[in-house]
C-alpha cells in the first residue's frame, strides 16, 4: 500500500472516529466537565505510552518556551472541548457540528486581526454564504427537543467552541517540528489539570456501561484518533487532508439521525449546507473570482 492510500485511509477512519464522540458524549450522560476530565485522563494514558515508544521524552525534542507554548494550546483546545461537548444536548449534535465547522472563518479573522494577512474577496464571500448559514439556523424552528432558549445557547457555545479550536490552531503552528503526539499530550495533561477541581469524584458512574463510553472517548476519540491524524497529515498534500476533513460533520448528522432521530428541518438543512459548503471552499481555496485573462 502506498503512503497516500495509506494516509487516506488513516485520514478517513480518523474523521469517522471524530464523527461519532458527540454520540459518546451524550449517550454516557455524564456532566460535561467529568466527560471532557475522563477524555483528558484516559488520553494522556494513551499518549504517553505512545511517546515513551517512540522516544520522545528527550531535553532536545522540545524547549521551554514550546512546552509553555504548548500548555496555553492545552488551555484552549480544552475549553474548546467544554464548550462543544455543551453545545450537542442544546442544539443537538448535527446543528453543534455545522456551526462548529465555521473555525476557518475564525482563524482567517484571527490572521487578519493579529497577522496582518489579507482579506481577499473570495474569502470574504465564503464569510458572507457561511453568515448567511449561521442567520438560517438561528433563525430556524427547533426539532423536538431543543426548545427554549437552549437552542440559542447551543449555537452560542458551538461558536464558542470554534473560536478556541482556532487559537489552539494559530498556537500549534508556532510549535512547528515539535512532535505532535508529544503537544497532545501536554494539552491532555494542562486538562487534567484545569478539570481535576471541578470533577465529580463523589459520584462516579455507577455501570460499567458509562465507563465504557468515557474510556472510549479518551482512548479511541483521543489517543487513536490523535495518532491516525497526525499520521495521515505527514503522508497527504494538504488539499486532500482538507477534502478528507468533511466526512467528520457529515458523520456526526448521519450519527444524530440514527442514535436519536434527530433530522434537520429545511432552514436548519439549509444553513448547515451553506456553513459546510463555504467551510470547504475556504480550507479547499475554491476560487468564485473568474480570473482575467490578458489581451494580446
Amino acid at each position: 500500500m502506498s503512503d497516500k492510500m495509506r494516509g487516506t485511509v488513516e485520514m478517513t477512519v480518523a474523521m469517522v472516529i471524530s464523527g461519532t464522540i458527540g454520540l459518546f458524549v451524550v449517550l454516557s450522560g455524564q456532566p460535561v466537565m467529568d466527560v471532557v476530565f475522563w477524555r483528558c485522563a484516559f488520553g494522556a494514558v494513551t499518549l504517553l505510552i505512545v511517546c515513551a515508544a517512540l522516544g520522545l521524552f528527550r531535553p532536545e525534542v522540545m524547549t521551554r518556551r514550546q512546552i509553555a507554548w504548548a500548555a496555553v494550546g492545552g488551555v484552549a483546545i480544552v475549553s474548546n472541548w467544554i464548550l462543544l461537548f455543551a453545545a450537542f444536548p442544546r442544539a443537538s449534535i448535527s446543528i453543534a457540528t455545522a456551526v462548529y465547522n465555521t473555525q476557518p472563518f475564525m482563524l482567517v479573522a484571527l490572521g487578519a486581526l493579529f497577522f496582518g494577512e489579507r482579506l481577499t474577496l473570495t474569502k470574504l464571500t465564503w464569510l458572507g454564504i457561511a453568515f448567511g448559514g449561521m442567520v438560517l439556523i438561528v433563525q430556524s424552528k427547533p426539532s423536538a427537543g431543543a426548545v427554549g432558549t437552549d437552542y440559542l445557547s447551543g449555537i452560542l457555545l458551538a461558536l464558542g467552541a470554534a473560536f478556541f479550536y482556532a487559537i489552539a490552531a494559530i498556537i500549534t503552528k508556532k510549535l512547528k517540528g515539535v512532535p505532535p503526539h508529544l503537544i497532545a499530550l501536554i494539552q491532555v495533561t494542562v486538562g487534567i489539570a484545569m478539570l481535576a477541581p471541578f470533577a465529580n469524584f463523589a459520584q462516579l458512574p455507577a455501570d460499567a456501561y458509562s465507563w465504557a463510553l468515557l474510556v472510549a472517548v479518551g482512548v479511541i476519540h483521543t489517543g487513536v484518533m490523535y495518532i491516525l491524524l497526525y499520521g495521515a497529515i505527514q503522508k497527504l498534500p494538504t488539499n486532500l487532508v482538507g477534502s478528507l476533513s468533511f466526512i467528520y460533520p457529515v458523520v456526526a448528522i448521519l450519527a444524530d439521525f440514527v442514535a436519536f432521530g434527530h433530522h434537520l428541518q429545511p432552514l436548519q438543512l439549509l444553513g448547515a449546507a451553506a456553513i459546510l459548503i463555504a467551510a470547504a471552499g475556504m480550507t479547499l481555496g475554491w476560487s468564485l473570482v473568474k480570473p482575467r485573462v490578458a489581451q494580446v
